[in-house]
């Protein structure tokens, strides 16, 4: 064969090795392609982990509520009374024969030699008996170490003749919106059902409960993957399945995973204590929205406004006061709210910690202490009005589409006004003013505008001229309701 041609021929096979002949044209290859489009297998991975996903099974005994509807039969028809009787008697045995109630749900072990299991707190809350099926066909009945509802975590605890085959926990926080994630569980009780998505997005608040921190994710999950594990790609448990967003029940590609951040810390303390150990910072928080921000002369919305202050708690204690920006907590910036109950109870109880807060358009650092969160049961209390006190002479004024006036006896009576709450009182609001729109009612009253304290319907007047000359768009003000709860409001400055 000619040298030339043997050349050629050479060539052309460099060419297929390096890439794709297609009509004459050689598409290469990048050389991380496999990478940059996702993994192409995981099924070395899956068969790993497979043993450490246990699939929980609960039953538990409920009284029967089953009803049987009565047709509908005329009124003093001969058979109304006969209906009637037949299917109360129905209902009535129904109701008194208890039934057994089974659920499936999802979980994995963490701790092998001490058969250490984590699982949703839904999945095995009022359960009778929780037994941990495995991969191998293994059944061990399970106990409970400790359940914490707010995190909607729970430990379960086996006793292996043999170390259990175990998982780690990855880090959560280093976790980017586009990472592969694996998710093994028990979805609809089929068992050892993988299924392979991306991280969605991160930081998520479905209004679940006060830590809400979730990543989302697009791997399938569905009724019996709660309490299950999220793998990363390297078999570490980065979140703990426990939520979808569907209307059909199935999975629609929106599923929810508690961050192994926020997991670990409450598992610890639930292996430890068989309880949670939470800071406590003793303030009441809400959000500072555009407009508050505003009032308040800020840049941008962020922080956590403290709306008021538990008496004798860590903040009052280091003089944390209503109506300062928490901006920053032990070093880290307070983005948003909802992030601050979350920092706080991640806190060691004990310890000292900086708290930056935004007081009257400047930044005060504050030292506190936290001290721990006790899970004490709230209770409401009612009260009802008396008759209204017949109208004499007060002092009023309109302002803000409110027409205020002041808090003296009668008022505190027309309204059911606690007798520690003190301040000016608003009686009426009129109909489609900036007031309405933030549903301030007759009845609430103001205790500071723009954190300046107010006794007057006068004092509330001078300090809205105020920031009219100041050119502020809204005023911040600062109501309780009769029964002294107290909530900030910026309502719009009408020309």
């Amino acid at each position: 064969m000619a040298p030339q041609l043997i050349r050629r021929r050479m060539t052309r096979l460099a060419y297929a090795a390096a890439g794709i002949v297609l009509g004459g044209m050689v598409a290469f290859q990048p050389v991380q392609s496999a990478q940059a489009q996702g993994p192409v297998s995981v099924a070395d991975l899956a068969e790993n982990l497979a043993d450490a996903v246990v699939n929980i099974s609960t039953a538990q005994t409920v009284q029967g509520r089953r009803s049987v509807p009565m047709p509908q039969v005329p009124d003093g028809s001969p058979f109304q009374e006969f209906f009637e009787e037949f299917f109360n008697r129905q209902n009535r045995d129904n109701d008194q024969q208890p039934r057994r109630v089974q659920s499936l749900g999802s979980g994995f072990v963490i701790d092998g030699k001490e058969g250490i299991i984590i699982t949703n707190n839904h999945v095995i809350d009022g359960a009778d008996e929780i037994t941990a099926n495995f991969n191998d066909g293994t059944k061990l009945r399970a106990e409970i170490i400790g359940t914490d509802e707010k995190t909607d975590l729970a430990v379960l605890k086996v006793e292996p003749e043999t170390p259990l085959k175990a998982v780690d926990f990855g880090e959560s926080e280093k976790i980017r919106v586009g990472d592969w994630v694996m998710a093994i569980g028990n979805p609809f009780g089929l068992g050892g059902t993988v299924t392979v998505g991306i991280v969605s997005a991160r930081n998520r608040d479905i209004n679940s409960g006060p830590y809400d921190n979730f990543i989302q994710t697009d791997a399938s999950i569905n009724r019996g993957n709660s309490g299950g594990p999220l793998f990363d790609m390297q078999g570490n448990v980065v979140g703990i399945n426990t939520a979808i967003i569907s209307p059909s029940g199935g999975s629609i590609g929106i599923g929810f995973a508690i961050p192994a951040k926020t997991a670990i810390r409450v598992i610890d303390q639930l292996r430890e204590f068989g309880e949670t150990r939470r800071g406590w910072l003793g303030v009441r928080i809400q959000e500072v929205t555009d407009e508050i921000a505003e009032s308040l002369g800020m840049k941008e919305a962020m922080g956590a406004l403290v709306a008021g202050v538990t008496e004798d708690g860590p903040a009052a204690k280091g003089k944390v006061e209503p109506g300062d920006v928490i901006l920053k907590f032990d070093g880290a910036e307070v983005e948003a709210m909802r992030e601050l109950p979350r920092m706080v109870a991640e806190t060691a109880i004990g310890k000292e910690v900086e708290v930056v807060v935004l007081r009257k358009g400047k930044e005060v650092t504050i030292s506190v202490t936290l001290e721990r969160l006790e899970e004490a049961p709230v209770t409401e209390a009612s009260a009802e009005a008396d008759d209204p006190a017949e109208d004499k002479p007060i002092e009023k004024s309109e302002v803000l589409g409110m027409t205020l006036a002041l808090l003296d006896d009668a008022l505190r009576q027309q309204f059911t006004i606690d007798a520690d709450v003190t301040g000016v009182v608003v009686t009426e609001v009129k109909p489609g003013s900036s007031a309405e729109e933030k549903r301030v009612t007759a009845g609430d009253v103001i205790k500071e505008v723009a954190q300046e304290p107010v006794e007057s319907p006068a004092d509330v007047e001078k300090e809205i001229k105020k920031l009219k000359e100041d050119g502020r768009r809204s005023a911040l003000l600062l109501l309780a309701n009769p029964t002294g709860d107290v909530r900030f409001v910026p309502v719009r400055i009408e020309d």
